[in-house]
């Protein structure tokens, strides 16, 4: 079924200044969510030495908290439609900080990876709701700038996460990466009633308990192969790659049969969707394992400390929002048809530029091409973002916003994977060279494959 792209309204005629503040609550609270996907990453080496966690399970400090995050995303988008969003908000930062608390307490391995799971959960049901929240607030022109934020709050938020993480570790501790959502959390969950009103749920949608554990276990598996790949390898990696593959494989059967899915099969092929989404995966890679791979050199390779380490990333996170912001102001004047091809060159020239700072041992340089590389990442996180979910419907807008959040977190996670990988086994530099490769053939398949695939302003959205 095709959706007229409705006429683009003005912000201040269309939009009420009530929900931009909406929006910024909003973003706050997803900024929490992507930090914790990074921000352990600086401190990792203080926190396993405090905890007594051991090099083989030093990976699951960070996919404990990915795996349940990646893995309940559509189950958490189902449940926004079906519960209501402002609902399912609330819980989930409820969980998110008690999980927060529980993390910063922690005094053994068990009790770690206990919240951090419980963390990740909270953030499933929470971040689905929140961007289905902000795709009922926006029409037209006010949806692209709000998306617009929104991918400059995932993007940064990403080299943020390392920033924080870095002075936080360095300052009062690394237990303070977690504290910190507490007190955040607890303001968010007061002004969410306030400036957000309930949205009654979408009559008749239930939750079909069989196709949301394949779902769960299906990305769950998947994404948690990928966390672990680089340091557990081997059959763990390539067993919960199987088991993710089959599960996945069994939800599109199930889903395919049931008069009431999870997520409507159609929605995922819709043009727009397909392709947004397939952008949001290949850009999230791209970033985060690019990001991983200059901590590695200057935090591993050139001993810099935690601190140092941050700070950093601090102009990439800067980088990161302008894409962001600027690609949102680019779309409504060339449309996501020009604009990615050109963001992914820029990612490119920077990777490359990258490749040489880093086999010449050139951190200033390092930090400056991978800043570079960002303003298109952040481009086309906007771009992914706002292809995919710029005409969906109200009543679809938690299980599409699902969805593309699933994309963001299965790019996180094999991103890391397979760079830091590719950085063990070759070099840093020659592994941001296969990241620039990348960058070059979505370059290439933008140019080609995006006119046939993504409609152009004016133009319906949703076909096949």
């Amino acid at each position: 079924m095709s959706h007229p792209v409705p006429a683009s309204p003005t912000v201040s005629a269309a939009t009420p200044r009530s929900a931009w503040w909406s929006l910024a609550v909003l973003a706050v609270a997803q900024l929490m969510l992507v930090l914790d996907v990074t921000v352990v990453n600086v401190a990792l080496p203080r926190l396993s030495a405090d905890l007594g966690l051991s090099a083989d399970l030093a990976g699951w400090a960070i996919a404990a908290y990915a795996v349940p995050f990646g893995g309940l995303l559509l189950l958490g988008g189902r449940l926004a439609d079906a519960v209501g969003a402002r609902r399912m908000l609330l819980i989930g930062l409820g969980v998110f900080i008690v999980g927060s608390l529980a993390a910063g307490l922690s005094t053994g391995v068990a009790a770690y990876l206990g919240a951090r799971a419980l963390q990740g959960a909270g953030g499933a049901l929470l971040s689905p709701a929140a961007l289905s929240s902000l795709l009922r607030r926006f029409e037209g022109t006010a949806r692209r700038r709000a998306l617009a934020i929104w991918g400059a709050v995932g993007g940064g938020g990403a080299a943020l996460g390392l920033l924080v993480g870095g002075l936080l570790t360095g300052g009062p501790g690394w237990r303070w990466i977690f504290f910190i959502n507490v007190p955040i959390g607890i303001v968010v969950a007061i002004l969410i009633p306030r400036l957000l009103a309930a949205v009654p749920p979408v009559r008749g949608r239930r939750i079909g308990v069989v196709p949301a554990l394949l779902a769960t276990v299906g990305l769950a598996a998947l994404i948690g192969a990928a966390s672990v790949a680089s340091l557990q390898g081997g059959l763990v990696s390539l067993g919960l790659a199987v088991v993710g593959v089959i599960m996945l494989g069994l939800f599109v059967i199930v889903e395919r049969r049931s008069p009431q899915p999870l997520i409507r099969p159609g929605l995922l092929v819709q043009r727009a969707m397909a392709t947004g989404s397939l952008l949001m995966l290949v850009t999230t890679g791209l970033l985060v394992g690019s990001l991983l791979l200059l901590s590695f050199f200057v935090q591993d390779g050139l001993g810099w400390s935690a601190t140092a380490t941050g700070l950093a990333f601090l102009p990439i996170a800067v980088a990161l929002v302008v894409g962001a912001q600027g690609g949102g102001h680019l779309l409504g004047q060339f449309g996501s048809r020009r604009l990615a091809p050109i963001a992914a060159v820029i990612s490119a020239v920077g990777l490359g530029l990258a490749v040489w700072a880093v086999a010449s041992e050139q951190p200033v340089g390092a930090i400056a091409a991978i800043t570079l590389a960002s303003i298109g990442f952040g481009i086309n996180l906007v771009t992914g973002s706002t292809t995919a979910l710029g005409q969906v419907d109200d009543e679809e807008s938690g299980s599409a916003s699902g969805a593309v959040n699933a994309a963001h977190e299965v790019g996180s996670a094999s991103g890391a994977a397979v760079f830091s990988m590719l950085g063990v086994a070759l070099s840093t530099a020659s592994a941001l060279g296969w990241a620039a490769a990348v960058a070059v053939v979505l370059a290439a398949l933008a140019v080609l494959v995006l006119p046939n695939f993504v409609p152009a302003p004016g133009e319906a959205w949703g076909g096949h």
